[in-house]
């Protein structure tokens, strides 16, 4: 039997890192009837968690590994692979896990990645080993795979031939569409053991056992997965996947609105909408109180409730519709908008209360690759985060709200108390701004990023500059230092995406700018 590198470190399995503890079963030894029940339950993929891992050698006391682990003798492994493929073919339909022989402390641990399977619902004998078999369906129930009975049962039969749409095949697409140089960037900023042989594998076994890839070798397809993450433009083949920031400083019924689109993978357009949202719409403030030495510091909107809320729209909004994510930015509120809404086994009335359970993920994968890279940690845990963030901030409690249908999920983060007078006191603030002592050329700049984000050359060519001159070079860094323009990639200042963009206190300094054909003081 052919084994694979793992799509996680054995390090975060073992320590519960990334991968939930009920999507781990941790066996000491090789024992087929329990472990083919377990494979069965993962196959099954009953709430779309994306299946799960088996760890054999190691055993568990209340749920957490026993290191250093007992490890499987040498001597065993051929046999196990040999019977992972016999009783493979026992599960109906047929399923087979993937295998990975891992070494820790000088002991090897077979790791079985079991995925949510393509021809659900998969039923196993309740010993695989005995002579007469007697099969059941099984699905996990928290840390335990238990046989599937009466509302379950019929739930998990009403799933036949379903997969979620993140993890059907695209007829649509090639496996050209996918990047190499993304894969591998993901691979390595995971830590997967899997990036150093990535440089040399063929492309469709790296597909494969990504699980990015499916279908017969004479027409292997990309998942849709895949495409989300690793194509450089997935809005190719799902419009409507983007981000989209709008601001409305003079409020809805106001004549100014200024929007920021955000496209490319999945993960990079969620990064680069937040770092914006950070850049020019958080803002701190620290009040120094006489009777205490430490001083109160609030924040308009807390960052961690406006991460939680963007990454559960792009988590759980459907990639089959054509509506993107929204963010709209009012004087007084953010509110994010994400299509269609939670699935109906959330009931309407549970997103006012602290504890939401799903009976079903929409994207299974999406979540996967999300919690891989530390951007996301599913069941429902981002809702109780956002209340206790915003209450921690002192900011009045967060809404959620949907449809009787569905169609829609909304999330209204109210703005803190000492900054809601900040928009009344807007003109004020901008008239001070613009008494700066800015040049000419700095005015200029503040002007043509007032339109949107620009790299310095297009800034440049917006100036009338052939090159960047050093007049332009001090200009911006002045801009810099005065906290009116910031880089939108801070994390990659060398990056050839970089641009510049106003800040919340630039776009002040605008505000208050006289016109282009107005006389300049």
């Amino acid at each position: 039997m052919k084994t694979y590198p793992l799509p996680v470190s054995l390090a975060d399995l073992l320590e519960g890192r990334k991968v939930e503890s009920d999507r781990l079963e941790f066996k000491e030894g090789w024992n087929p009837a329990a472990i083919f029940r377990t494979i069965c339950a993962f196959a099954n993929d009953f709430h779309n968690y994306g299946g799960g891992y088996v760890l054999i050698g190691v055993g568990q006391a209340d749920g957490q590994a026993i290191l250093p682990p007992a490890g499987v003798p040498d001597t065993q492994i051929d046999r196990i692979q040999r019977e992972l493929l016999q009783y493979g073919n026992l599960v109906q339909p047929p399923y087979f896990p993937l295998l990975g022989i891992e070494e820790l402390a000088g002991r090897q641990i077979l790791v079985l990645w079991c995925p949510g399977g393509q021809n659900r619902p998969y039923k196993a004998p309740e010993d695989i080993t005995a002579r007469e078999k007697r099969y059941h369906y099984y699905i996990r129930h928290y840390a335990n795979s238990v046989v599937a009975k009466n509302g379950e049962l019929r739930e998990l039969m009403a799933l036949t031939a379903t997969v979620p749409f993140d993890d059907r095949i695209n007829h649509q697409a090639d496996l050209d569409d996918l990047t190499l140089p993304l894969i591998r960037s993901f691979l390595k900023e995971v830590k997967s053991d899997l990036y150093a042989r990535s440089a040399r594998m063929p492309f469709t076994a790296l597909g494969r056992q990504m699980a990015i890839v499916d279908g017969p070798e004479e027409a292997v397809k990309p998942r849709n997965v895949g495409l989300l993450f690793f194509s450089e433009a997935p809005e190719r083949f799902f419009p409507g996947t983007q981000i989209d920031v709008v601001h409305f400083p003079q409020g809805a019924a106001g004549n100014r609105i200024e929007e920021q689109i955000f496209h490319g993978p999945l993960h990079q357009q969620l990064r680069d909408a937040l770092q914006h949202l950070r850049n020019l719409v958080v803002r701190e403030r620290v009040t120094k109180l006489p009777d205490q030495a430490e001083a109160v510091r609030v924040f308009n909107y807390p960052y961690p409730a406006v991460e939680e809320a963007l990454v559960n729209a792009v988590y759980h909004r459907g990639y089959d519709q054509r509506e993107p994510t929204e963010v709209r930015v009012n004087p007084g509120s953010i509110e994010i908008l994400s299509y269609p809404g939670p699935d109906a086994s959330i009931r309407a009335e549970a997103l006012k209360g602290e504890r939401i359970l799903s009976r079903r993920y929409r994207n299974r994968r999406i979540g996967e690759f999300l919690k891989e890279l530390e951007l996301a940690e599913g069941r429902f845990t981002g809702i109780p985060k956002i209340r206790e963030s915003m209450r921690r901030n002192g900011s009045p409690p967060p809404s959620f709200e949907t449809d009787e249908g569905r169609t829609f999920f909304a999330v209204e983060l109210l703005i803190h108390p000492a900054f809601a007078q900040a928009h009344d006191e807007a003109h004020d603030e901008a008239h001070d701004e613009a008494h700066l002592q800015l040049s000419e050329v700095e005015r200029r700049i503040i002007r043509t990023l007032g339109e949107r984000p620009k790299g310095v050359p297009e800034v440049a060519a917006a100036l009338g500059y052939r090159g960047r001159s050093g007049h332009l070079k001090k200009a911006i860094d002045r801009l810099d230092k005065l906290g009116l323009i910031a880089l939108t990639l801070p994390d990659k200042p060398r990056s050839k995406r970089q641009q510049r963009e106003l800040t919340a206190r630039g776009r002040n300094v605008l505000d208050g700018l006289p016109s282009d054909g107005d006389a300049v003081g």
